[in-house]
C-alpha cells in the first residue's frame, strides 16, 4: 500500500474515533461530564495559575505542550524496525490508549479540583502513593526536560561560521528568540490592555513569519553547546516563575498555529510528491538494536501514549479549563493531533528524506549506524523540507521553517515542563512538611538544577542521548500506565465501566516494566551504573505503586 492512500486511511481512522468513541461513548457514557459543572478554573481562579481560558487557545496551550520534540524524535529512531510497527503503534496506539489517557487525566485532575496525577493518587489509591507518583514524576520530567535541552543545544551549536554542521541549524536562534518576546508583547495586550485576541493572534503571527525569513539570512553562529545550554536553563527558570498569561499561553497558542501550518504544508506537500517507502515494512532484527518488543513502546512515546501528557493535563490544562465539556476537544482531541505529528515523521524518515532503500539502509543500518538524536532529528527536518519544498518554496527555506518549527515546540516542552517540574517539587515539599521549599523561586531552582543535571550527563566522555532517551521512555510509559491505574481506581469506585482504561494500562504497564528489566540489567551489564541505579530505583517506586492500588482493590471489594 502506497504511503499517501496509507495517510488517508489514518486521517479517517482519527475522524471516526474522536466523534464516535471520544465524544459520545467516553465523554457521554462513561465520564458523563456536565457543562454546568463549576471548573477549578473558575472555583480557584488566581490569574496566575488558574485563569478560565477559551478552549481553542487552550487546545493550542495544550498541543503545544504536550507535541515538543518526541513525536518527532520517537518515531525517527523506531523506523529501524520498519514503517510498519511504527505506524501501527502511533496510530492504534493513540485512538485507544494514549488520547483515551490524556483526555481521562485531564478529567480526573479536574474533578480534583485541578491537582496533579501524583496528588490525585492520595485520594483514590493510597497517602503512601502521592509521593511514589510524585518520585517518579520528578525523574521524568528532569530525564525529558534534560534531553530536550541537549538536542535545542546541538541544533544550535555552529561554533564556525564558515563550517556549520549538517546538524546544526543556527537560523532557527533568531526566530526562537524573537518569538518569546512577541508572545510576552501579545499576553500583555490581550490580558493588560484588553485588546482582542484574533488580531493580536494574526500580528503575532505574521511577525513569526518574518523572523524565519530574517533568520535564513541572519544565523547566530560562534556559540558552543554548553553556553546554549546554561542560556536554555536560565530561560527555563524565567519562564517558570512568570504568570501563565504573560508567556506561557500566548507563546504556547503561536507556536499551535505555527504547527498548524507547518502540517498542513507537509502534508499537502506529501500528497503531491507521492513517495514511495524507502524503509523496509518489517525489519525485526536490525544491527545492535533491542528487541523490537517491548522496545517498539517505549521508543515512541508521546507520538502514541505519555506520562508526560498526564501531568501536562492535570499541571496546567485542568486548571485552565473552562467547561468540563471541553475536555474531548482538548484532551482526546491534542493527542490525535500530536499522533498527527509522529505520523508525519515516520512519513518522512521512510518516504522523504531518502529516495531509495539503499540510502535509507545507509542511515539506518544499525542501531549505531543511526548516529545520535541531533541526526534522528536532522532526517526529520530534511524528509519533511523536501516535503514542503513540493509547494514551490526554496529547499533551504523549507528546511529552515521546519527546524523553527521543531525548535519552537521544544522549547514550549521547556518551559511547560520546568513549571510542571516546579508543581511537582512544591508537592513533594508539602508532603514531605518542608515548607521552604514550596516557594516558587527555591523550587524552580531546584527543578532547573535537576534539568541540567541530565542535560549535561555524559556515558564515555559523551552525551548521553540514546541512553537517557529509552530511560526516559521506561519511566514516561511507567507513568502513562499509573495514571491509567489511577483513573481506573476513579471508575471503579464510581462503579463505571472500567474496562477502557483498564486493558491499556495492564498493556502499557506489562510492556514498560518488561523493557525496564531488560534496560537495567544491559546497563548494569555494561557497567552504566547512573542509568542502571536511576532505572532501579523508578522500578522499585512503580512497582510498589502498583502493590498499593492492588491492596486498594481487594480492600473496596471487601467493603
Amino acid at each position: 500500500m502506497s504511503p499517501p492512500i496509507m495517510a488517508l486511511i489514518v486521517m479517517c481512522l482519527y475522524f471516526v474515533f474522536y466523534h464516535f468513541y471520544a465524544k459520545q461513548w467516553l465523554a457521554k457514557r462513561v465520564f458523563e461530564l456536565d457543562a454546568s459543572a463549576q471548573t477549578p478554573a473558575h472555583t480557584l481562579r488566581d490569574e496566575v495559575d488558574y485563569l478560565p481560558t477559551n478552549k481553542y487557545v487552550l487546545f493550542g496551550h495544550h498541543y503545544a505542550s504536550v507535541a515538543g520534540l518526541a513525536p518527532m524524535l520517537g518515531p525517527a529512531i523506531a523506523v529501524i524496525w520498519g514503517w510498519v510497527p511504527a505506524l501501527l503503534w502511533v496510530v492504534l496506539g493513540t485512538l485507544l490508549i494514549g488520547a483515551v489517557h490524556d483526555f481521562s487525566a485531564l478529567v480526573l485532575s479536574v474533578r480534583h479540583k485541578g491537582k496533579s496525577v501524583g496528588t490525585i493518587a492520595k485520594d483514590v489509591i493510597h497517602p503512601r502513593a502521592r509521593l511514589l507518583f510524585l518520585l517518579v514524576i520528578f525523574f521524568l520530567i528532569s530525564l525529558a526536560m534534560g534531553v530536550f535541552v541537549l538536542v535545542i543545544a546541538g541544533l544550535f551549536a555552529a561554533p564556525d561560521p564558515a563550517n556549520i554542521p549538517a546538524t546544526a541549524h543556527p537560523e532557527a536562534i533568531f526566530p526562537t528568540i524573537s518569538l518569546m518576546v512577541i508572545a510576552i508583547m501579545i499576553g500583555f495586550f490581550i490580558y493588560r490592555l484588553k485588546l482582542p485576541i484574533l488580531p493580536m493572534t494574526l500580528v503575532g503571527f505574521v511577525l513569526m513569519l518574518i523572523t524565519t525569513w530574517i533568520g535564513l539570512d541572519r544565523p547566530i553562529t560562534g556559540v558552543s553547546a554548553d553556553s546554549w545550554t546554561f542560556s536554555l536553563l536560565i530561560y527555563a527558570f524565567l519562564a517558570s516563575v512568570l504568570p501563565v498569561w504573560l508567556l506561557l499561553q500566548p507563546r504556547d497558542f503561536l507556536n499551535s498555529l505555527l504547527l498548524y501550518l507547518a502540517l498542513i504544508a507537509m502534508f499537502i506537500g506529501f500528497f503531491i510528491l507521492s513517495p514511495e517507502w524507502a524503509a523496509p515494512a518489517i525489519n525485526l532484527h536490525p544491527e545492535g538494536a533491542p528487541p523490537m518488543i517491548p522496545f517498539l513502546f517505549i521508543v515512541i512515546a508521546c507520538g502514541a501514549v505519555s506520562g508526560f501528557h498526564g501531568i501536562v493535563a492535570s499541571g496546567t490544562t485542568a486548571k485552565q479549563l473552562d467547561k468540563e465539556t471541553d475536555a474531548p476537544f482538548i484532551g482526546y482531541g491534542a493527542m490525535i493531533g500530536e499522533s498527527l505529528l509522529a505520523l508525519m515523521a515516520v512519513l518522512a524518515t521512510t518516504a522523504g528524506a531518502f529516495s531509495s532503500h539503499a540510502e535509507w539502509s545507509n542511515f539506518y543500518g544499525s542501531w549505531e549506524q543511526a548516529a545520535g538524536l541531533h541526526q534522528k532529528l536532522g532526517v526529520f527536518i530534511q524528509g519533511t523540507g523536501n516535503f514542503v519544498h513540493q509547494l514551490g518554496i526554496p529547499s533551504d527555506l523549507a528546511q529552515a521553517f521546519i527546524s523553527v518549527v521543531v525548535v519552537a515546540f521544544a522549547m514550549t516542552s521547556v518551559d511547560t515542563g520546568t513549571r510542571l517540574l516546579r508543581f511537582n517539587v512544591q508537592e513533594i515539599a508539602d508532603t514531605l512538611g518542608v515548607k521552604f521549599l514550596e516557594n516558587r523561586y527555591i523550587a524552580t531552582l531546584i527543578a532547573v538544577a535537576a534539568i541540567g543535571f541530565f542535560a549535561f550527563f555524559e556515558v564515555d566522555g559523551k552525551p548521553a542521548g540514546l541512553f537517557l532517551w529509552t530511560l526516559f521512555g521506561t519511566t514516561n510509559q511507567v507513568l502513562a500506565g499509573l495514571t491509567l491505574l489511577a483513573v481506573t481506581l476513579y471508575l471503579y469506585r464510581k462503579r463505571k465501566p472500567v474496562l477502557y482504561t483498564m486493558l491499556p494500562m495492564l498493556l502499557v504497564l506489562g510492556a514498560t516494566i518488561s523493557a525496564m528489566f531488560m534496560s537495567i540489567y544491559k546497563a548494569i551489564s555494561t557497567e552504566q551504573w547512573m542509568v542502571g541505579i536511576v532505572g532501579g530505583v523508578i522500578l522499585f517506586l512503580s512497582l510498589w505503586a502498583v502493590v498499593e492500588a492492588i491492596l486498594v482493590v481487594r480492600r473496596i471489594k471487601h467493603d
